[in-house]
């Protein structure tokens, strides 16, 4: 098992702008992401641990024909929508930097998930997608916009 510390966020700190900002909507169309949101996700992968439990090419414990196209883990010490930890899918760019979130859905487990790409390229975020995509299971990328 690997233990990495997260990156570091040029000129964040704690009390940097982390409270919402109202958006006033735009032709009933739907709102882009707050940037509060992704702020928020930064500071959590800024004060978190990333470990690093399986990595790219090993195969997922109960099933064994799964096998990580990327290195996958979790922010120790945070809780995620199944219970566990924040799962993190970890990308061979060398910046670390958080540009999206998978959402997943599992009609057998009837849970809901979000996992954060941290140094991923697109090709890299759609295998993990696709890692996610089956007969019970459904993935969606959402993107964080370029500021």
């Amino acid at each position: 098992m690997e233990v990495y510390r997260s990156h570091t966020l040029p000129g964040w700190t704690p009390d940097n702008s982390l409270r919402p900002t109202r958006q006033a909507p735009t032709d009933g169309k739907a709102q882009s992401m707050q940037p509060c949101f992704w702020k928020r996700l930064d500071a959590l992968l800024e004060s978190s641990e990333l470990v690093i439990d399986r990595p790219k090419g090993s195969s997922h414990p109960r099933y064994p024909s799964l096998v990580y196209p990327l290195d996958y883990g979790y922010l120790k010490g945070t809780s995620g929508g199944d219970g566990n930890e924040i799962d993190v899918w970890r990308g061979s760019l060398d910046e670390g930097h958080l540009d999206a979130v998978l959402c997943t859905v599992d009609v057998l487990k009837r849970d809901v998930e979000l996992k954060l790409f941290v140094g991923c390229s697109l090709t890299e975020k759609h295998a993990a997608r696709d890692f996610h995509t089956g007969e019970h299971m459904s993935a969606i990328i959402v993107e964080r916009e370029a500021t």
